[in-house]
């Protein structure tokens, strides 16, 4: 049987209540005047790299300048000086990860002039690590969907929803790949633009009309998104238990991610990788081709037939001669610690 509340317990709570309100009021004006605190230090660091990055890059010059007249003491010193500065540098870059910066020009053409800087190690690794689950879970997603399409159902509706499907995903990519680059991951190069060329050709998948020529490419397609999808599973956790070990040797920065193909921190257990990358590479290569010819049919009227066959070519160029250049890096290192212990 519930008591019901006398007239004094009301007052006590509601007295209870003002106290605890004042401290909120309290707790939130110190809030408040030491964000304003944070805010003037995170400009005046700015300032001060921005400056001292400026002053580095005009020494470095001065120096390279003076190294044809310099003799072989001052040689040595000026070897250490740049050592330094380039230690300066990554100094810099690390300091940069918590300060916050100017959005890109896709970003900025996204979210606009927002920040999304975020400003403890905690929430860094909190988005980075909702990110690779992000991709697992739509990688498993994904490989369901193009089994389905594949082998069960053969709807152009359904297709178009799996293709739809892809384009959000490859653009939810870049997306967050470009807030993870402005919170400290080193994502470079062609790993970068994989994403928007992916985004680019699955747009022009899912506009391209039913026909024909559609039916002809169906079946390739999504055998081959089928096996694209596996292998980014195995990817997946083959580069996590990589980026794991390395982390917890010192050997990588936490905010390393796993992406698409082959980077120079892969290594161990790569040749059972390498033959499904390799192979990835050139379906890509076989699909450009097929467009290409069916591009040349007389009943081909459609200007996705070219457009996928072009996007299929840049990414297999991309993909292969990348992973090529890093295999060919990762190996030359090696040699060279052999020569050293020898």
């Amino acid at each position: 049987m519930s008591v019901v509340p006398s007239v004094n317990d009301c007052f006590q709570e509601w007295d209870g209540l003002q106290k605890e309100f004042q401290q909120i009021q309290e707790t939130h004006r110190l809030y408040k005047k030491n964000l304003s605190e944070v805010t003037k230090l995170q400009e005046q660091c700015l300032a001060t790299i921005t400056r001292q990055k400026k002053k580095l890059k005009e020494l470095s010059t001065a120096l390279k300048s003076c190294t044809s007249s310099a003799n072989a003491d001052e040689i040595e010193t000026i070897k250490k000086i740049q050592d330094f500065i380039k230690g300066q540098t990554s100094a810099f870059f690390e300091m940069e990860a918590f300060l916050p910066k100017k959005n890109g020009l896709y970003l900025t053409l996204v979210l606009g002039d927002v920040n999304v800087t975020l400003l403890s190690k905690q929430a860094k690794f909190a988005y980075k690590d909702e990110y690779e689950k992000f991709k697992l879970c739509l990688t498993v997603i994904l490989l369901v969907v193009s089994f389905t399409c594949r082998f069960l159902v053969s709807y152009r509706v359904i297709d178009a929803v799996f293709n739809f499907l892809l384009v959000w995903y490859y653009c939810t990519l870049t997306i967050r790949e470009s807030i993870l680059i402005n919170n400290g991951s080193r994502i470079k190069g062609w790993w970068v633009l994989h994403h928007y060329v992916s985004t680019f050709q699955s747009g022009v998948m899912l506009t391209w009309p039913d026909g024909p020529l559609y039916q002809m490419f169906r079946n390739q397609f999504l055998s081959y998104s089928l096996y694209q999808s596996f292998v980014q599973f195995l990817q997946y956790y083959y580069q996590s238990g990589c980026l794991y070990r390395l982390r917890a040797l010192g050997e990588r920065h936490t905010m390393d991610l796993t992406v698409e193909g082959f980077q120079s921190w892969m290594w161990r257990g790569l040749t059972f990788l390498l033959p499904f990358l390799f192979f990835g590479h050139f379906w890509q290569l076989y699909n450009g081709l097929t467009l290409f010819k069916l591009s040349e049919l007389p009943e081909c009227k459609e200007w996705q037939v070219l457009t996928c066959g072009l996007a299929y070519m840049i990414l297999f160029l991309g993909n292969f001669f990348t992973t090529l250049r890093v295999l060919h890096q990762k190996i030359q290192t090696k040699l060279h610690e052999r020569t050293k212990c020898l």
